[in-house]
């Protein structure tokens, strides 16, 4: 190779490397200043549903930590997948995002939808809405345990109300499933039509929550047997968790999170978490979620795909379930 040769690639792979650093610099200094414009927030349901309302007190109170406004975009259709369908076909560029819960792995599992969470970067999980096993107040049922041995003894005797292949349905049958027993499902189109045909007495039991079912308890018209969280909740300290009953694999609650556009760059969704994370220590925020009968539960990326990939393996499990 001649002199000239040589020094001729020597001079090229010096500038290459020069536009390289330069490259990095501005792509730095690019994660430096996002967001710089809006980031839209996709709710793949109608307005004034629990997602909805949840997600807009997100709206309504990160703009204070990430800097600009998150817009909620309302994209409802198809059991929630139209909405994250588009998500999913959106620029992963950091400016859309959109809001997933337990029923975008029903609705994989049950062929609604080829995508599923690993589809998309998870950022954060947000709130959580505590499920509960609900009976009418006159049923015969004080305890958990009382409720169970008579499913026992009457095989597929129980009427369970719940949303063919949503969320509550999958409730249902991971007790099925631990419990080994079998309920005769009836099926409602939404929250509030089964918790209405509990309290008429026209079937004996569902999955409620505090903001369908609250008022109703307090009123004595139906009963909490149980709830499906960790801890017993300050709003119901007198109703036993499923862990303590012994049935710890019984983690019962709606979790609300936000995912990006897979391969949405990492320090971005590492903003868009920190954001989230210093949201979730926002007593007024706090406040509001808890008045909508929800509460504050911030896990980052990491924790939050963990979530996701442990209900998805429990929702494949049962979805031969689902489609009884």
């Amino acid at each position: 190779m001649s002199l000239r040769t040589s020094r001729r690639l020597m001079g090229s792979l010096g500038l290459l490397l020069a536009g390289s650093s330069l490259f990095a610099t501005v792509a730095l200094a690019q994660e430096d200043t996002y967001p710089e414009k809006p980031v839209e927030f996709i709710v793949p349901w109608s307005p004034g549903g629990g997602s909805d309302t949840l997600m807009r007190l997100v709206s309504n109170h990160v703009e204070e930590y990430l800097g600009e406004p998150m817009p909620v975009i309302n994209m409802p259709g198809v059991s929630g997948t139209t909405g994250l369908k588009e998500l999913a076909d959106r620029g992963a560029d950091g400016y859309t995002v959109g809001q997933v819960h337990e029923g975008l792995l029903v609705a994989h599992h049950t062929d609604l939808t080829s995508l599923n969470w690993d589809d998309f970067d998870p950022v954060a999980a947000i709130t959580n809405s505590p499920q509960y096993l609900t009976v009418n107040a006159d049923s015969p049922w004080q305890t958990y345990q009382e409720f169970i041995d008579h499913a026992k003894e009457n095989p597929g005797d129980v009427r369970v109300g719940v949303t063919l292949g949503g969320i509550p349905h999958v409730h249902a049958a991971m007790i099925e499933d631990i419990e080994d027993v079998s309920f005769r499902y009836v099926g409602f189109e939404g929250t509030g039509a089964r918790i209405r045909a509990l309290v008429g007495g026209h079937i004996d039991a569902a999955i409620g929550d505090i903001a369908s079912s609250g008022e109703f308890v307090k009123n004595d018209d139906l009963r909490f047997l149980a709830v499906g969280t960790p801890e017993r909740q300050e709003a119901t300290p007198d109703v036993p968790t499923f862990k303590e009953l012994g049935r710890e694999a019984l983690e019962l609650s709606i979790v609300r999170g936000v995912v990006a556009p897979e391969g949405t760059p990492d320090a971005r969704i590492q903003t868009l978490a920190s954001a989230f994370e210093q949201l979730s220590k926002d007593d007024d925020f706090i406040q509001a979620v808890n008045n909508a009968g929800a509460t504050v539960n911030f896990e980052g990326p990491e924790a939050f795909a963990d979530y996701l990939e442990r209900t998805n393996e429990t929702v494949e499990r049962l979805s031969g379930k689902l489609a009884k």
